[in-house]
């Protein structure tokens, strides 16, 4: 309608925050960014660059994170993260340390063992070089730990479920399925316990357990067969004719990657397999994309405004793999800087260019577009 006045009718454009956004980042590139974060963390053992490491993967999730349910799970990530850590030295103080060392902190009463527990002792002498390199330990797999939930924190789970390519499409179905209905299997105790106790019956013990959780699971079966039917309704399951010489190179290499992607990554992660990790992480990663693509052709399906793999996506993951690079390097190079000694006990010093390096990781933090109202649950202002 026109205006009063005759004017002109004024034309609805959208808030100048929201076209500043841009599309939001591809929820595959968070994974590669973390993943190369969580890497890089297994490098090293020296505590001041593995707490650089938190806080660069921290600072992203605080400036990118959205006020979504399913970003609320990096605090309970860094909650798990801490009890690694006291769990570590717990174990290094009743359990024992094969670190050998002259510092003794505490001389707790030993409990003899038999003698088919050799290797094994409960108490005894606790020192300071067995707790520092508990500290350590407990230090990096904190670390990545960390990394994981932060990106659990920034990926969208449904946006990267519907990014899955069409050979894991019934798997990525199923994980959506379980994802909304575990919300629905929540709120069904709590609404059953409390019909309990307004009637005055007992909703703790087994026999609280056996009368809320059978009308529970009734309850999920009922909406299982109600899904089911929908599903068969509307055609889900439909698959392409594929010759079988096809699908058994298909299985072939996707079980072939997968191994070659297992074995690499243990060469990584442990330094007599240096030299072969890389070559065989590569080959089992291409092997294993070749097989999921050959896959994907019997999916006879399309996706809905799919996610597009931009320069910011490309960005974000070559940060990370330049941090993960780079510190590989640092490790090989100047091994001592990255893994401080225990024994004799030493104080750690940060190396400055690999801690420059971490910095690297920061990267995401600035040239991704901020939380848009579709990650938020909130309507554009």
């Amino acid at each position: 309608m026109a205006e009063p006045g005759g004017s002109r009718p004024r034309e609805r454009t959208a808030p100048a925050s929201r076209r500043r956004r841009g599309s939001p980042l591809h929820p595959g590139a968070w994974w590669l960014w973390a993943l190369a974060l969580g890497v890089a963390a297994t490098r090293t053992t020296n505590p001041l660059l593995l707490a650089l490491l938190v806080v660069v993967s921290a600072y992203v999730v605080a400036t990118r994170r959205p006020n979504a349910p399913w970003a609320r799970s990096y605090g309970a990530f860094v909650k798990l993260a801490l009890a690694v850590i006291v769990l570590r030295l717990l174990f290094a103080i009743v359990l024992g340390s094969p670190i050998p060392g002259t510092h003794v902190l505490l001389d707790l009463p030993e409990v003899p063992l038999p003698d088919w527990a050799q290797g094994i002792r409960l108490g005894g002498r606790v020192t300071a070089e067995a707790l520092t390199f508990a500290l350590y330990d407990g230090m990096k797999l904190a670390t990545l730990l960390i990394c994981v939930g932060a990106a659990n924190a920034l990926a969208n789970p449904s946006r990267l479920l519907k990014s899955l390519p069409g050979a894991l499409y019934e798997m990525g179905v199923a994980v959506v399925v379980a994802l909304t209905f575990a919300p629905s299997l929540i709120t069904d105790v709590q609404r059953l316990r409390a019909a309990r106790r307004l009637r005055g019956r007992p909703d703790r013990g087994i026999r609280g357990l056996l009368q809320v959780g059978l009308p529970v699971l009734e309850g999920a079966l009922e909406r299982s067969v109600a899904l089911a039917a929908a599903m068969d309704a509307r055609g889900y399951g439909r698959t392409a004719q594929v010759p079988a010489g096809v699908r058994r190179t298909t299985a072939a290499l996707t079980l072939g990657g997968l191994l070659g992607v297992c074995a690499g990554t243990y060469g990584l992660l442990t330094a007599e397999g240096a030299a072969y990790g890389v070559p065989v992480l590569l080959a089992g990663l291409a092997a294993a994309l070749a097989g999921l693509w050959l896959g994907g052709r019997r999916s006879l399906r399309t996706r809905y405004r799919p996610d597009r793999w931009d320069a910011r996506a490309w960005l974000v993951a070559g940060s990370g793999a330049a941090v993960a690079a780079l510190l590989a390097v640092a490790a090989a190079r100047d091994p001592a800087a990255l893994h401080p000694g225990v024994v004799p006990l030493v104080a750690p010093t940060l190396p400055l260019w690999p801690a420059a390096a971490m910095l690297i990781g920061l990267l995401p933090a600035f040239v991704t577009p901020a939380p848009t109202p579709e990650d938020t649950g909130k309507e554009p202002s």
